[in-house]
């Protein structure tokens, strides 16, 4: 048997492989993990199918790819010297059109999202007694520490800062996590006269019948359901619910608020949870294609009802992203709101070596090779792959190293 040939696709101005058809899926522009290897080694011949480029997605299905290769026909491995020959094969003339250095670097898989910049998730308030809404802040408002959130019958409702909301009436002899959060608060408003704990002690109603003089209300020394909101710091308002001089139920939403820190809101699958881990680092692509560095804050899971009859309910994971970078958060204030970009890195490798995906060949025997060039002559040489990101492959191999020189489609 003569030595194989390359054959290439030689039509003027097509790349190898190229189709005018749409792609596999009806997507133009979208791969598919089964398009992931596109070169495959059959009856000595090297046959290239449209380029690579691979779509940014976690979860390569690589053993789907390898599947769909195998379907292809039965292949040769004597005609290439792989198998049964010595290791690397024998060397060939023909040159392939062209070529790419083996790389050592990094490699993430890495899931982008779109998401919403602005101040994150909002919460609600509700009023807990009934009466008349007096006063309220206006939207994009913000407030802080011991001033007043919005007044009911002329009473101010105050916002202190905490993560337990309030749930019950504060007196002397009740204990909990509750009345130290409330201690706290009543500290840093410069009240004296009680250890911050989590017993209510005299101490702590004479300082209440103090701030609560300061505040204009009955000097009673209890803190009843509904005269404070707990948040987690300072608020902004994002809406209103009601307006002055509406007539307030029990439970009715007054407002809605948010945190006063930029923050980006992004919603994922249910089966992408495992990359929205709270304090996982991301990246931001703002609208001015600026990168932004980021960590995921708070991760729900939300269940969204069906859109339409005879359709389920779909899981939703939501994800609050902080900035953690000055520049960013400068950067994201140029803005009020915008859509942008979250990246949620899945997979890292460090200190790989990588070509990229479109080096990679289907080989007789199982498994995948790359076609290694020196000089005027050119080899087969298996690879075991192993993460796919940003349409390069980590690939281990003898005689591969950083520099090696591998074929790839023109």
């Amino acid at each position: 048997m003569g030595e194989p040939v390359v054959e290439r696709p030689e039509q003027a101005g097509e790349r190898p492989g190229e189709q005018s058809e749409a792609r596999p899926g009806g997507q133009s522009g979208e791969r598919t993990a089964e398009q992931a290897v596109e070169r495959v080694v059959e009856d000595g011949l090297v046959h290239d199918q449209d380029p690579v480029r691979p779509r940014r997605r976690r979860g390569f299905a690589l053993a789907v790819a390898v599947a769909v290769l195998a379907t292809a026909g039965a292949v040769t491995a004597a005609a290439l010297g792989l198998g049964g020959a010595e290791q690397g094969g024998p060397e060939r003339s023909t040159l392939p059109p062209a070529t790419a250095e083996v790389t050592r670097q990094t490699l993430k898989d890495t899931e982008t999202v779109d998401g919403q910049l602005g101040y994150g998730a909002a919460s609600t308030a509700a009023t807990r007694k009934p009466g008349t809404l007096t006063a309220g802040p206006d939207t994009g408002d913000r407030i802080t520490r011991g001033r007043t959130l919005y007044a009911v019958d002329g009473a101010p409702v105050t916002l202190m800062y905490g993560a337990t909301p309030a749930y019950r009436d504060l007196r002397e002899g009740v204990e909990g996590p509750d009345v130290e959060q409330l201690e706290k608060n009543l500290d840093a408003l410069g009240y004296e006269g009680f250890t911050v704990d989590e017993e209510f002690s005299s101490g702590t109603a004479d300082a209440v019948r103090a701030w609560q003089e300061d505040r204009g209300l009955d000097e009673t020394g209890q803190v009843p359901l509904g005269q404070v909101v707990f948040a987690d710091g300072a608020v902004r308002i994002d809406s209103l619910a009601a307006r002055k001089g509406d007539a307030l139920r029990p439970g009715a939403e007054v407002l809605a608020y948010t945190g006063t820190e930029r923050a980006v809101t992004a919603e994922l699958d249910a089966g992408d949870e495992q990359v929205a881990k709270e304090g996982a680092k991301v990246a931001v692509r703002l609208p001015d294609d600026s990168l932004a560095e980021g960590k995921v804050e708070e991760v729900t899971t939300v269940i969204k009802p069906a859109e339409s009859q005879g359709q389920d309910p779909e899981t939703k994971i939501e994800v609050v992203v902080s900035f953690t970078d000055g520049k960013g958060r400068k950067a994201a204030d140029a803005y009020a709101l915008a859509a942008v970009h979250v990246d949620f890195t899945a997979e890292t490798r460090e200190d790989v070596l990588t070509v990229p995906v479109a080096a990679l060949l289907a080989l007789a025997e199982g498994g995948f090779g790359v076609e290694v060039v020196k000089g005027s002559t050119t080899s087969y040489v298996p690879v075991t792959t192993g993460l796919f990101a940003d349409g390069r492959v980590e690939i281990s191999g003898d005689g591969i190293a950083a520099g090696t020189k591998v074929g790839v489609p023109k």
